[in-house]
C-alpha cells in the first residue's frame, strides 16, 4: 500500500512535470508566434513607411516636373510678350512719317489704301499747289481732265474707277477737297490725304 503511494505521488509528479514541460513548449511557441506576428507588423510599418517615402519622391518629382512646366510657360510668355513688343515697334515704324522733299513749306500727306492700312509722309516742297508737290516726289500719277488731274495712282496703288469701281478720294485737313490736287494750294502744317475709296 505504501508503495503505491510512492508509486501514485511519483506518478503525479512525473505528470506535473510533464503538464509544466507541456506548457513551457506552448509558451515558447506562442512567444515564437507572437515574435513572429511582431515581425509581420514591424514588416508591415516598414513597408508603408516606404511607400509613403516613395508617394513623398512621387509628389516630389511631380512637383519638380509642374515647376519645369511652370518655367517653360513663364520662358514662352517672355518670348511672347518680346514678340509683341518687337510687333508694336513695327506698327509705331510703320506709323512714322517718311521725309520727302526739300523746300521751304512743310505738310503732312497721309495715304489710306482700300484696305485701311496708312502710310504717312512729311512733305518738303517750294511748289505752289499739292498736286505739283506731290506730282514731283512720284507719289500721284494720273490723268488730266476737264476737272484737272484726275488720279488714278497714289503712292505706286492703281485704282480705276471705270475697271474696278474705286477711286482716290482727296482730303484736306479731314475734309473732302472742294477743289482738285493740282489747284489746291500748299498750306504749311496742313493735312492732305488720299483714301482709297
Amino acid at each position: 500500500m505504501k508503495n503505491r503511494k510512492i508509486l501514485s505521488a511519483i506518478l503525479s509528479l512525473v505528470l506535473v512535470a510533464a503538464t509544466a514541460l507541456s506548457m513551457s513548449g506552448c509558451s515558447s511557441k506562442e512567444t515564437a508566434s507572437s515574435s513572429s506576428s511582431e515581425a509581420v507588423s514591424s514588416e508591415a510599418e516598414v513597408s508603408e513607411e516606404s511607400s509613403e517615402v516613395s508617394e513623398e519622391t512621387e509628389s516630389s518629382e511631380e512637383s519638380s516636373e509642374v515647376s519645369e512646366e511652370s518655367e517653360t510657360s513663364e520662358e514662352s510668355s517672355e518670348e511672347s510678350s518680346e514678340e509683341e513688343t518687337a510687333d508694336e515697334s513695327d506698327s509705331n515704324a510703320s506709323s512714322e512719317k517718311e521725309v520727302l522733299g526739300e523746300g521751304s513749306t512743310v505738310f503732312d500727306f497721309t495715304v489710306v489704301d482700300t484696305d485701311g492700312n496708312e502710310t504717312y509722309f512729311e512733305i518738303h516742297t517750294d511748289k505752289t499747289t499739292v498736286g505739283d508737290a506731290l506730282t514731283e516726289l512720284g507719289l500721284i500719277e494720273g490723268e488730266d481732265s476737264e476737272y484737272g488731274l484726275y488720279v488714278k495712282t497714289v503712292n505706286g496703288i492703281k485704282l480705276d474707277y471705270d475697271t474696278d469701281g474705286k477711286y482716290w478720294a482727296f482730303y484736306v485737313n479731314g475734309e473732302y477737297a472742294s477743289t482738285g490736287v493740282d489747284s489746291t494750294d500748299v498750306e504749311a502744317g496742313a493735312e492732305y490725304t488720299f483714301k482709297g475709296e
